[in-house]
């Protein structure tokens, strides 16, 4: 690990440390792992390895804290597919900027905005911040093979996105895989993991997972679990602004994880995702 990525991963704990509205596993929401997914492309190829949902349980009373309950209100703001532009009304604007308003509060964000600035890569003012956060996560842009603005960093990270009908883009987010698999939108495949990747575990926060949504498949999609939206939010952001690679490594906590984050033009987040490289086990 080299000095930038050392000196991230000491902010990525001290972020991590401060996330107060974490959820705790075992004891404020539970997962069932089940079977190892298939290789698949197809939503009924007979790969599900999954009978019964993901999420056990969730104690919703979290969803009523002010992050959570902003964070919520933005899920439904999105056209899914790619290729379809997106109609922003004044009332989703509102919404954009009550849930910047939000996290900006948060010890999360603070500690982030106040590493940012110490590296000439945020303005000091919040106001202005703030503006720096809605054009990199919220203006919108022209995904591939599309035209019109139809896609932000935003939906493609936590909403998630559909190309052709078939393919499930993004959906990097917890809360709203749970949300749609309470709707019965989802159909829980079963975990991903790979040679180089350790078994995943329950009682973790982080899971390589494949499912269904929307009559499209997301073949191998990987996402924190329980941890706050501020976290991610802060925890994206500087990636973004602090590294050009794709893929920056960081550790903390019980874990080694590769953050991607693609950039769009240089302005807006393409995608990020976390990729749990191995578990400590001290």
């Amino acid at each position: 690990m080299n000095e930038s990525d050392r000196e991230l991963s000491a902010m990525v704990q001290e972020l991590w440390d401060n996330d107060v509205n974490r959820l705790k596993p075992g004891k404020d929401y539970r997962i069932s792992l089940q079977g190892k997914a298939g290789d698949t492309m197809s939503v009924n190829d007979g790969n599900d390895r999954a009978a019964s949902p993901l999420f056990i349980f969730v104690d919703e009373n979290i969803f009523k804290k002010e992050t959570f309950l902003a964070f919520i209100s933005l899920l439904d703001n999105y056209e899914s597919d790619t290729g379809e532009p997106e109609v922003v009304t004044p009332e989703e604007i509102a919404e954009n900027h009550k849930f910047l308003d939000s996290i900006i509060q948060t010890p999360t964000m603070k500690i982030a905005h106040k590493y940012l600035v110490e590296k000439q890569l945020s303005p000091k003012d919040t106001k202005d911040f703030k503006q720096q956060l809605y054009r990199i996560w919220f203006e919108l842009y022209a995904r591939r093979g599309s035209s019109r603005p139809d896609s932000s960093g935003f939906e493609h990270v936590f909403v998630g996105e559909t190309r052709g009908g078939r393919t499930v883009i993004g959906f990097h987010n917890w809360i709203q895989l749970y949300l749609q698999e309470k709707l019965g939108h989802i159909d829980y495949k079963g975990y991903s993991v790979n040679a180089n990747s350790p078994q995943p575990d329950e009682e973790k926060h982080i899971l390589a997972l494949q499912f269904s949504w929307k009559n499209g498949i997301k073949p191998k999609g990987s996402i924190f679990i329980g941890v706050s939206p501020e976290f991610e939010f802060a925890l994206y952001t500087l990636c973004f602004l602090t590294s050009p690679n794709e893929r920056v490594k960081v550790s903390f906590s019980l874990y080694e994880v590769e953050i991607v984050c693609h950039h769009y033009n240089q302005k807006h987040i393409g995608t990020t995702y976390p990729v749990l490289v191995k578990y400590q086990t001290n």
